[in-house]
């Protein structure tokens, strides 16, 4: 039973929502909220830094050779994605409040996956090289595009603006970079030591969702949230989802992909990172719209885990 159940449920998305529970029932004095915050800054940059140095540049250039799958692994993430979120906050805003639609459209916004979508590509037999490659520069130009489309898209639902944009260079890019030029010498030491980028990667998240709810319940941002609206933002997610998957599944069939490219395509190009996104959100919005944005973040991380690993399991299947 405990096999099945960590097989549908990530147990990490349990920790998020024990904090999240947290944020939202346990009051928290404004200097400790004070604390929260500064430590999760603290956390973000040191999370940036580890990715520089645990990146390694080699992968990138070598994937990069499959331009047809880079590339539209990239339309999907930037530009299909964008342009369906657009499209569900126009129709669908009065369905989940303005804050909910904002993180429904925040998530259309963010870079793939690593880790999910390469595991799921490995699983269903997929072009796992590709996927590395994929996933790894949809995220390193993730920390330049988002930004840019939440400014673009964005700048009235309570985005920082250009300060944000700001921000997210001296707070995420600059310690990447940094990261990458020590890549050379640390980059083995750190990719031989998984634990470590879990544990910042997992750290880093759980502190900026502590801090992103208790400023908003400070706030008192949950008062218009209702559990219709978590429920139509759950269907919402769905079909999102479900047209993404089907846009990447037939699209690689238009394009002439072979079977591992398209499963590489389904996988990639149909996720949105948690892990990216998060922290990111803790940059770009203020700490009580940040805590909202968070919510369709966690609950579409979860949903493409629970699809993806049965289509994985479908393909490997069909493979075998």
């Amino acid at each position: 039973m405990g096999r099945v159940l960590r097989t549908w449920v990530d147990p990490f998305v349990v920790a998020l929502v024990i904090t999240m529970v947290a944020g939202l029932v346990v009051p928290v004095p404004a200097p400790l909220r004070h604390a929260i915050s500064v430590a999760g800054d603290v956390a973000v940059t040191v999370l940036f830094l580890v990715y520089g140095m645990r990146l390694s540049t080699r992968e990138v250039l070598a994937g990069l050779r499959n331009v047809r799958l880079q590339g539209a692994i990239l339309a999907s993430t930037y530009v299909l994605f964008p342009l369906l979120g657009l499209a569900l906050h126009a129709l669908t805003g009065s369905l989940v409040g303005s804050a909910l639609a904002t993180g429904l459209l925040y998530v259309t916004l963010l870079p793939s996956t690593v880790q999910s979508s390469v595991s799921f590509t490995s699983i269903a037999r997929g072009n796992v090289a590709g996927a590395i490659c994929a996933a790894t520069v949809s995220n390193v130009l993730g920390m330049v595009l988002t930004p840019l489309l939440v400014l673009l898209l964005m700048d009235r639902s309570g985005a920082l603006g250009l300060g944000g944009l700001r921000d997210v260079l001296v707070q995420l890019l600059l310690p990447f970079v940094v990261g990458q030029l020590l890549q050379p010498f640390s980059g083995s030491w750190v990719r031989a030591r998984r634990w470590l980028t879990v544990s910042v990667d997992r750290g880093t998240i759980l502190i900026v969702v502590l801090g992103a709810v208790t400023a908003a319940t400070a706030a008192g941002v949950w008062d218009a949230v209702s559990w219709t609206m978590v429920l139509a933002l759950l269907a919402l997610c769905a079909v999102l989802l479900a047209v993404m998957l089907a846009a990447t599944w037939w699209g690689g069939r238009a394009l002439g992909m072979d079977l591992p490219d398209r499963v590489a395509l389904l996988m990639c190009g149909s996720k949105k990172s948690l892990a990216t996104g998060l922290p990111m959100a803790a940059v770009l919005f203020p700490a009580s719209t940040a805590a909202a944005v968070a919510v369709p973040v966690i609950v579409f991380h979860q949903l493409q885990l629970v699809v993806c690993a049965v289509l994985a399991r479908h393909l490997a299947r069909r493979a075998a």
